[in-house]
């Protein structure tokens, strides 16, 4: 059995990419979610850009792509504003988006977190108040909540972030 590692996503992995966030969005409408990606999200067009734009990354394990991640460093909009608290940090930061797994591979989420502080030691992610195992794996890894924030649609987020020592 190979380990698990991450790269960035190519065209040829859109059908697989598309795929795992199907299975992300069964998993989470069977996992009392069902309101956070509804049927469409993330939109083909999302996936694609991401892709293009070099933010998009799988996550591969024996030769199977088992994962997927869009990671921007760089100020988030949506980040600017945050509610009943405050970011640990000021400084120059990643955020992790559109995480989602094919359900196969124990560990994944602790296999991007690792990666993207490869990238960056200040990472930001935010989920759905209930998304449950989502905030299970940021608090299992050690990001702390930090308040809340809101989506473009105006949706509320619980939001994390993450200060590498």
């Amino acid at each position: 059995m190979s380990e698990m590692h991450v790269r960035p996503s190519r065209h040829e992995d859109y059908e697989a990419i598309v795929s795992i966030y199907a299975t992300a969005r069964q998993f989470m409408r069977d996992n009392g979610n069902p309101n956070q990606w509804k049927d469409s999200w993330p939109p083909v067009d999302v996936v694609k850009k991401d892709i293009e734009n070099h933010l998009s990354y799988v996550v591969v394990k024996d030769d199977v792509v088992r994962g997927v991640f869009a990671f921007i460093v760089g100020d988030d909009p949506t980040y600017k504003v945050i509610e009943d608290g405050q970011w640990s940090s000021n400084a120059s930061y990643g955020t992790i988006h559109r995480i989602a797994s094919d359900g196969t591979c124990k560990g994944l989420a602790r296999c991007c977190f690792d990666f993207c502080l490869t990238k960056s030691s200040y990472l930001r992610v935010d989920t759905h108040a209930d998304n449950k195992p989502m905030q299970a794996a940021v608090t299992g890894f050690g990001f702390r909540k930090c308040g809340i924030i809101h989506i473009a649609d105006g949706s509320p987020r619980i939001a994390f972030d993450y200060v590498k020592d």
